[in-house]
Formats: C-alpha cells, structure tokens, sequence
C-alpha cells in the first residue's frame, strides 16, 4: 500500500504560484553578486582600479588592498541581509564545499562586531584529508588551503557570502577543479596568442569561452523517496518499461508542465539574481526530462555558474515537491542526460577565432585554429574520452541520442570540401568559404526566407564544429565542465605551440609566412584525418571503422583512465603547466576510487532491494498461486496456466538468490584488494556485470505479479508528471 500512497501523493501535489517578480530581469540581474557596478559603490577608487586590475591582469593584489575590498565586500553583504560568509570551493567530489563563519566577533565586552579582513579573504585553512586527494593528504597531515580567486565574483546564497576560491594542499598540489582550469586557461592563451601574432600583432590575450547546456530529469518527490534506488544511487536499477515513453517523440519542445514552468521560473528568477545568464530552457526527449541553458561566458566563470545551478535547482526544486536527477542515466531504455559543452576561443579583440572572416587572412586564421583543434583531438582522444568518464556517465554514451564512446570531429560539407582542396593545393590559393545559402518555403510565400549555416548538425558526434565553435556533447550531466575543459585547453595549448614551432623552423628557411602556415596545415590535415567523421556514430560500422583508424575505443571506465598516465598525457599536461606528475597521478587514483565506491553502493543497494522487497513480494505471490491452483484442483478445475506461472516465479527466485549471493561474494573479493586501479577492475569485470541480469529477473516479475502487491512505483507512474 505504501506505493499506492506514495503515487496518490504526487497526483496531489498542486503546482506551486509563484508569481513573476515586478521588474524586468535587467532591473535584478546580478543584485546578488559583487560585480563591477556594486564595486564601484562600496569601494574606493584606488581599491577599485586595483581589484580590476587584479581580476583583468592578473596584478597581484597587496594584503592592505585586500583589507579594503573585504570592508567593502562585508559592507555589502551585511546590506542585502548576509550573516555569514564561505569560502566556495570545488573538491574532487564534483560537487561543491562550503563551510561557514559568521561575521559576528565577541568584542570583549559582552558584545559582538561585525568583521571580516582581507586575510580571512584570501585565505581559510578547510581540512584537505577529509576531500578526495588521491593519498597527497593523510589523516596526520590534513592541512589544505582555500584562496580567493578574484576573477569569479563573490556572490550571495540565502543569508551567506559565498567566495568563489581554489583549494590546495599544505604542500601546494590543486585539489580541486579550479586550479587545473585556471593554469589550462593561461596556457592556452599564451599559445593561442603568439599563434594569432601570425595574422593581427594587435591581439594581447586569447579567451576561453563555454557555453554549457544542463539536461536533467525531475521526479516528484513522494515517488523518489519510495525508491531506494534512486534515493541512494541517483538512477533506478530495476524497472520494467512503460508502454509509453519517449517513442512518440511527443515531449521534446512540447508545452511545459505547469508545475514545471513555475519551477524554472523560479530557477531563472534565482539564477539571473545571481548573474547566471540563463537564457533557454525546454522538455527535452525523455519524457520528465528538460534542459537550460545561459548565454555563453568566460570558461572559468561559465563552470562556477554551471556548480551553483546544480545547488540551488536542487534546493528550488524541493520547494516545487520535486527532486531533481542529474544521474546521466536514471531510467533504462529512454534518453539519458548530458551536459553539451560549447567550447571556443576568441581574441581581446573580438574575434572569435572558429569563425570564418571576410579576408582571405582571416579565412587562413580560422582553419589554422580548427585544423589545430582536431589534430589535439587526434593525438589525444583516448585521454577525452577519459576526461568525460565515470560510472555514471558509462550508462550514457552510446545509448539512444548520447554520443558512442569514440572520440571523433564532425565539420560538415562544406568544412571538409575546404579541407580536402588544402590538403590537395599545390598553391597558396586564398581560403574561400561559401556566402549563407537561403533556403526558401516552396509555396508558403509567408514565411520568410531561411539562412542556413556552413555546417549541419549531427547529434551523434561527441566532438562537433557547429559554426562558431566546437559541441563537446560526450560531457555528463553530472559532471563538472571543467575536467573536459581543462583537457581540451591543455591538448589545444600543446598543438598550438608545436604548429608554431613547425612553422617558424619553415620560415627560417626563407618561406613566406603564408606558403609555410598553408604547407604547416597540409601536413596536420592529413595527420589527423581519422579523426575526422561526419557519418552516422550509432552505426556498428562506423565502430569497426574507428578501430581500424587506430582511435580509441576501449569501454570499461576503468582501463580508460588509465590514458591520464600515458607518457603522451603526462607530457602535455607538464608542458601546459596544468599538472605535475604527483597531482595526476593522485587525480588518477581519485576516479579509480570513486568508480569503485559508486558501483559497491549499487551493488549493496541492489541487493538489499532484492532481497528485502522483491523476493518477499514474489513469496507472498507465489502462496496466492499456490493456495488458488490447490482450490482449483479440489474443484477439478484446470490449473496449468497458474502452475506454470508460480513455477516460472519460483525459478526466477532461486536464481536472484544465486546471483544475489554470487554478486555479494564477488564484491568481497573485490574489497580485498589494495591497489585502486585493480580494484576499480575487478569491480567492472566481476561485480556490475551482475547487474543487468538480476534486473532482468525483477523487471520479469514486476510485469506478472499482482500490481497491488509490487512494493516499487512503476516506471509509467514515475515518468509522467502530473
């Protein structure tokens, strides 16, 4: 009966008012952060200009100018009703830290003041054992180090200052994501930039720039807490499948749900408070499945807000009485979840460098970088492909409209003709791209002509040019943008100093700049030709043919990793200045750890649900069988249908039992095991390939016994919001 309750519960569930805000967004955008214009009122002018010079340029910042920003910064806080402030940081757990400290100090005589110095500003002592480290921090020598990072603004949640900062250990390695993206960010600017000096002597500085698009599933909160798959592991690892899902194609850009539009209502509305440049949001395929996406910002800025969206939606949603899913996996057989990362680069000039110009030199300036672009995704798809996996994650690609687990480039048409006829040229003839054709609607003279774009779409490519920039689509819900980011930039930062290095060294023979860049770029195209794919990725062709291009395509997360410690990874990172050795390693060891822990859990709860709710639910159905076929024997009745079912539920009972029993022992096994990456293993290979069979067994028997007495709601109860 709980889960008729539970099901009752959510069609009860009334959708939430909440009424637009009186002010256009540009009146609150930002109010609860401290950007330029708040700055400019709470400090004074030499501090300002510093502080902007610090966040512009780099300037370090001096401890008495610290002093004054963190007057203005508590100023500020306490006037939009903040008592406490945090340090905000991102561990090795995906996720986000926070601990807080009120700005309430005793004074000594009974009272207390408000305070908050530049010291306790830059820096807070959070403790770096107790975060993922990869062994760099033991219990005995736990010291880690929160510090400011100027460039990302503080912000306001609820009544806390929350300080966007980089953690580190005691002994200086990065613990966290934004150290590495930072350091990846500088590298491929330098790069880029002396690589730009070949066309403009004008550009002193390359940006990164990402433009993420968050896709999530919400449940309503009575049917998530009745599942304790869900609950605990973030997907369901049993389920039969609805009659209906996602095959009418009926949700993707239908009209949304009521109680779903006030939620993202209120998410837009907190968002945009926060300086989050939300900007679209939509149903996605899956039916409770739905996407926002903001206006594109620098990187390092773009994944704090990507961080703070994950937090406060959850907290939103809550209050709407729905949980929200970020598994990239959390129902069989419809889509799962991604997290598209639109990547690019563009000069302090305002030039976007992945775009075609109207020059014949800005023509050679855009293939230089895309053509760079894919001979670092050539040499290093493998390592990717390792950036964007997890357990989560491995349930995603490859299935239904997520990219395969092959790393490959998509240009289009029109991009790859260019290409071949570089490749090919025996001149310097000049670089021309096609004008936007127009498309016009043959006998609908209302509807105005359509530009099209020099490139198509293709949804089955994990590593997309889409005009302007690259779609790195294979990114997980879940996941933090910048593993993917710091691995792109660092591998674009290497290709574009050895292109550099190619091209001088032609130079320096007496070659004009152009002939060497064109004959430079010859050489890349057909380097990295395998990489290039602009056919269907789903197909079992297009995997025997990536093989045979000598491209990645191994599938157990656990052996990809292994492509962090490559000699070719370890080099780059090196030369990048994004990783030293120990840290790699350590990071390395973190997501072979996590893995295993994430598939134990599953395992555990698996287990226990099978034994503590299934096989009792079949017991109790299989005496109703029983005691109806004896009465029908006594009665001379024909029983053969009941028999066979109670004998096909009493032979998918001994052997869950059996398989049950088999995963727990393989799992012990495993645990006895010391070294991470063996054990990430041996998790792989002997303990969730227990899975899919055990959840055949159950989704068997959730489609014949009684549906009164079935303890778990049903996929068609929990994938329609009402």
């Amino acid at each position: 009966m709980l889960r008729f309750r539970m099901v009752e519960a959510a069609l009860n569930h009334k959708a939430v008012d909440v009424k637009a805000p009186s002010t256009r967004p540009s009146d609150y955008f930002g109010e609860k952060v401290f950007g330029r214009n708040v700055m400019r009122k709470y400090l004074d002018k030499p501090t300002y200009e510093a502080l902007v010079n610090t966040m512009d340029n780099g300037t370090p910042l001096s401890l008495e100018l610290a002093d004054s920003v963190a007057a203005g910064m508590r100023q500020w806080a306490l006037d939009n009703g903040a008592d406490h402030y945090t340090h905000w940081f991102q561990p090795l757990t995906g996720g986000t830290a926070e601990k807080h400290d009120s700005f309430s100090d005793p004074d000594g005589k009974g009272l207390v003041i408000e305070s908050f110095s530049g010291k306790v500003l830059a820096q807070q002592e959070p403790d770096a054992s107790s975060f993922p480290n990869g062994g760099i921090r033991n219990t005995f020598e736990a010291r880690g180090y929160s510090a400011w990072d100027p460039t990302s603004p503080a912000f306001i949640v609820d009544t806390t200052l929350c300080i966007p900062t980089v953690f580190i250990a005691y002994t200086g390695e990065a613990l966290d994501y934004k150290v590495p993206l930072l350091r990846s960010i500088a590298a491929v600017d330098k790069a880029a930039t002396e690589v730009c000096h070949y066309f403009d002597k004008n550009v002193n500085s390359v940006h990164t720039y990402l433009g993420w698009e968050q896709e999530f599933f919400l449940l309503d909160e009575s049917l998530w807490a009745a599942r304790p798959d869900l609950v605990l592991t973030g997907r369901t690892l049993m389920g039969h499948e609805s009659a209906k899902n996602q095959q009418l194609e009926d949700h993707y850009f239908g009209a949304i749900p009521q109680r779903v539009m006030n939620f993202m209502r209120e998410l837009e509305y907190e968002s945009l408070k926060l300086g989050i440049p939300l900007k679209t949001r939509h149903n996605e395929v899956a039916p409770n499945q739905f996407e926002v996406a903001p206006v594109y910002e620098e990187a390092n800025l773009a994944n704090d807000h990507n961080q703070l969206l994950m937090t406060i939606m959850d907290k939103i949603a809550r209050r709407h009485n729905f949980r929200v899913l970020l598994h990239e996996k959390p129902f069989k057989g419809i889509n799962g979840s991604g997290k598209h990362n639109n990547w690019s680069l563009g000069t302090d000039t305002g030039v976007n460098l992945f775009s075609p110009g109207k020059t014949p030199s800005e023509n050679l300036q855009f293939i230089t970088f895309l053509v760079n672009v894919m001979a670092a995704v050539y040499r290093h798809n493998g390592l990717l492909k390792a950036s964007i996996m997890s357990a989560t994650n491995a349930h995603r690609l490859g299935a239904n409209e997520a990219p395969p687990a092959i790393i490959s480039t998509f240009l289009g048409s029109q991009l790859s003709s260019v290409l071949e006829k570089l490749e090919s040229s025996k001149s310097d003839d000049a670089i021309r791209f096609d004008a936007k054709s127009v498309l016009k609607m043959s006998g609908v003279a209302q509807i105005p002509s359509i530009l099209l774009d020099n490139t198509d779409r293709n949804r089955t490519s994990p590593f997309a040019f889409t005009g302007n920039r690259f779609e790195f689509r294979a990114v997980g819900s879940s996941d933090n943008c910048a593993e993917a980011i710091i691995t792109i930039n660092a591998a674009v930062a290497e290709q574009l100093v050895q292109f550099k290095s190619d091209v001088d060294a032609v130079i320096a023979k007496g070659v004009k700049k152009e002939r060497a860049i064109y004959e430079t770029l010859k050489k890349l195209i057909k380097y990295c030709r395998a990489i290039h794919f602009d056919g269907n990725g789903y197909s079992d062709e297009w995997k025997a043919e990536a093989l045979r291009r000598g491209l990645d395509c191994e599938t157990s997360a656990p052996l990809m990793f292994d492509r962090f410690l490559d000699k070719k990874s370890e080099k780059m990172f090196a030369l990048a200045g994004v990783y030293n050795k120990t840290e790699l390693e350590a990071r390395t060891e973190v997501k072979w750890e996590t893995y295993t822990k994430k598939i134990q859990i599953e395992a555990r709860v698996l287990g226990d649900i099978t034994r503590s709710n299934i096989l009792p639910v079949a017991s109790k159905y299989e005496a109703v069988l029983l005691d109806k076929a004896f009465k029908m024997k006594e009665l001379g009745l024909n029983y053969d249908s009941d028999i066979a079912l109670l004998r096909d539920i009493q032979s998918r009972v001994a052997t869950l039992q059996r398989l049950v029993d088999d995963m727990i022992e393989a799992r012990k096994v495993a645990n006895r095991i010391e070294d991470q990456r063996e054990k990430a293993i041996k998790y792989h290979d002997t303990v969730a390939i227990y899975f899919e069979e055990i959840r055949s067994h159950i989704d068997r028997m959730e489609e014949v016994i009684d549906d009164e007495l079935w303890p778990l709601p049903k996929y068609r109860e929990l994938m329609f919001i009402r």
